[in-house]
Formats: structure tokens, sequence, C-alpha cells
């Protein structure tokens, strides 16, 4: 295993990212309300912009003191992605994802303000075959190395990628990007899902990780505070810090 953890001055609490995917704010809440002070960053997807009430848990997130990375990877004409980056960009959100060819992504890097974009690289949920079935002959790695070279010179602030990945993407690109990797795994629980390219908390930060996405392994334990902070206790122990309890 490489050794690449991350550098940047990020408090290990604020590393795990937590996905609320759920079906409605009000869940969303109960959940937040569960852990507590033992997450301090939270994700939210489609699911939750589907249901009532998406920007005014955002809005309750923040108040909280709590971190919020929007994940509704922007895909369209590029000045409607401008558009709604800009729109974004005074809620107090940290990260975004946006998808999609140069143009896309550039007007994104316009738009954004204090927003952090993030380029998509390949979904943690396809695997070699699923790229063919799209149309792309190129293996994963190189695809996405690839755009994670665009994104930065696209000025771009980082990309999500699987940890798979990660350490040769830090090769191609150094610590000139953020790197978010979602599809965190125990290993027992690697088959069971619809992620195909999965790593555990030490796998991903070693191969130079500087946050990673947990949702499952979180949400559906029987106690979700207790697995949150056993998480926080693990990357503490990577990054040399004491989780909050």
């Amino acid at each position: 295993m490489s050794d690449l953890l991350s550098q940047r001055p990020i408090p290990p609490q604020e590393r795990l990212i937590m996905a609320l995917d759920l079906p409605s704010a009000a869940e969303a809440r109960v959940l937040v309300e569960t852990l507590g002070d033992a997450v301090s960053f939270y994700k939210l997807g489609l699911e939750l912009c589907m249901a009532d009430g998406y920007f005014e848990l955002i809005r309750w997130l923040r108040q909280r003191g709590a971190k919020v990375f929007v994940d509704l990877k922007f895909f369209d004409v590029p000045e409607t992605v401008a558009r709604a980056v800009r729109a974004l960009s005074g809620r107090g959100v940290e990260f975004a994802t946006v998808h999609g060819n140069d143009a896309i992504m550039a007007a994104a890097a316009q738009a954004k303000g204090e927003l952090k974009i993030l380029a998509v690289t390949a979904l943690t949920s396809l695997d070699r075959g699923d790229l063919e079935d799209l149309g792309f002959s190129c293996d994963l790695p190189q695809l996405v190395c690839s755009r994670a070279r665009r994104a930065l010179a696209l000025g771009l602030d980082g990309v999500i990628s699987s940890g798979l990945e990660v350490s040769l993407l830090r090769r191609e690109v150094g610590d000139r990007l953020l790197v978010v990797v979602p599809g965190i795994r125990p290993l027992d629980n690697r088959p069971v899902d619809d992620q195909k390219r999965v790593v555990t908390v030490e796998e991903a930060f070693r191969n130079g990780a500087d946050y990673v996405v947990v949702g499952r392994p979180i949400r559906d334990a029987t106690q979700p505070r207790a697995a949150a902070l056993a998480l926080q206790a693990r990357i503490g122990r990577l990054f040399g810090a004491d989780p909050k309890a």
C-alpha cells in the first residue's frame, strides 16, 4: 500500500463527509441529530434534491456549524451550468460537483466564486464493462487521470475519484487538486452492494485522498453515531489526532 497521506491543513474530523442519502429532509435531520458532533461535514445528493426542503436543509446544517457538499453532478449546456453554479455559490456551500466536457467544466470554474468545484472522474459504481457499454474504449485509470488533468487545467478545485485510482492520480497532478473518495466500505462488506470500485478508509487516505465520503456503513449501522465515531477514530490515528467524541 502506498503512503501518500494528505498534508493539507484539514481538521481530521472534517475529512469524513457523511452522505445523507435519505428520501426526506425530515429523515436527514433526524440522522444529523443522532450523529451529533461525530460528523461535521455532510453531502446532499439527488435523492434529497427531489424531496421538499433541500435548501432549507442546507441552511439548517450551516446554522449548526456543519459544512455542506452539494453533489448534483451538474451536466447541461455550459451557460445553464454556469447559472446554476452562480446561484449556488451564495448559499454557504463548500463543494459542488460537475460532470461533462471541457466547456461545461470551464463554465463552472468561471462562475464558482468561493464555491469549490469538483469534477467527477468515473463513478465508483462503474467498472470496465460499464465503460464499454457507454462507448469508452480507454481503461479506468487512463480516464480518471485524463479528467483530473483537464479539471486542473480548467481551474477546478478538485476531483471525485475511486480510492483505487488516487495514487496514480497523485502522480499525475501532485497535490494541486483536492481529491474526494466515495465508495468507502469495510472489508467484509465489499461484494454486497452496487459500489464496484471500493476501498477502506485507510486505503483511501494512504493512497492520497483528502476526504472520504461514507453513507451506508454509517446510515445503516445499528448505532450510527458509534459507527461514525469509530471511523473518526481510524482517521484520527492516521493523521495523528484524537477524534472529537
